[in-house]
């Protein structure tokens, strides 16, 4: 266990090594002035001189990369002319098109993103695995149809379209729940979960629906192997089968991919946050794009991969719980 352990940390230091490696050479060596495009278009060309010397791009490529790896890892000073200005790890720099350190304004939105993300995930990994694991067991039945057809109807209808139809039968027409407006945990926690319950919804009953086709396809390919038969012919009920050994086997595939979507939410909850007026890390990399922020459009790139490589790596770890011929040495 602890070999395997050490292998997975060693490897996602790799992995982020390179995906640093990556966003530098794309948004910073590619045809164009980056320095520029951290200014932005109102910046005359003394500013944009003093921003390049600040991201240190004039110094040789080896040595701008480190500076980059260095303020990410131990921070950065930043001279803005009359004082120096610290951003500490980890340091993305500064967003001059803001005036505010990069970290501050992701800071600011990864509670919500984050409590976006786990709600949610939390709905649509009960709804999927039990519509699935439902489907399977009645396969052939009336009950198979039409929950594969509410899986099929859910994977192809935009979330953008589930959101506005709760927001006007929920908020609107029967007035149940309020529009929703982002509530801080630590001001009021029922607040928080009470305005967060139709994003929480709407995101989840989209993402549910391929949960259920793949908990339904991985348990009907589990419950035909030789050893659950065995199981059978040893006299083993099925509830214990079910719940025991077949959803166990069938529980590697949607570990590994609700930890991808777990990971690709921090910067992928666009169309949910923008829909809903909540104010994430999504609604800000729309922002940033539109003004051409580089500065926070890297640091959200690699705020994203870093979610998307430690959720994956957890998951590795999860499979040998969830099912026990995952050997680990």
């Amino acid at each position: 266990m602890t070999g395997h352990l050490l292998r997975r940390l060693a490897g996602m230091v790799l992995v982020l090594f390179a995906l640093s490696a990556l966003v530098y050479a794309l948004f910073y060596l590619m045809p164009g002035d980056p320095a520029r495009l951290a200014c932005g278009p109102r910046c005359n060309t003394i500013q944009v001189e003093s921003v390049r010397g600040q991201l240190g791009l004039n110094d040789p490529v080896p040595a701008q990369y480190w500076h980059f790896l260095q303020g990410i890892a131990a921070g950065h000073d930043y001279s803005t002319g009359t004082s120096v200005q610290h951003c500490g790890a980890p340091c993305f720099g500064l967003s001059y098109q803001n005036d505010q350190q990069v970290t501050d304004l992701i800071t600011q939105r990864l509670p919500v993103t984050g409590s976006l993300a786990l709600g949610a995930m939390v709905i649509w990994l009960l709804l999927g695995i039990g519509t699935g694991l439902l489907s399977a067991l009645r396969r052939g039945g009336l009950t198979e149809r039409v929950l594969t057809l509410l899986t099929l109807a859910g994977t192809a209808t935009p979330v953008f379209i589930v959101g506005l139809l709760l927001m006007m039968l929920f908020c609107a027409h029967l007035r149940w729940l309020p529009f929703p407006t982002y509530v801080p945990f630590t001001e009021d926690p029922e607040q928080w979960a009470w305005n967060l319950l139709l994003p929480w919804v709407a995101l989840a009953l989209v993402e549910s629906a391929k949960y259920a086709r793949l908990t339904r396809s991985s348990m009907l390919e589990t419950l035909a192997e030789d050893h659950i038969r065995t199981f059978r012919a040893h006299g083993v009920g099925e509830r214990g089968i079910v719940g025991r050994h077949a959803l166990r086997g069938a529980l590697p595939p949607v570990i590994a991919l609700s930890a991808l979507d777990f990971g690709t939410m921090f910067g992928g909850a666009v169309l949910t946050e923008s829909m809903f007026g909540l104010p994430g890390v999504g609604q800000l990399l729309v922002r940033s794009v539109k003004a051409v922020d580089l500065p926070v459009v890297v640091a959200l790139v690699l705020v994203t991969g870093f979610f998307v490589v430690v959720a994956n790596a957890l998951a590795d770890v999860l499979y040998a719980v969830a099912d026990r011929r995952v050997v680990l040495t």
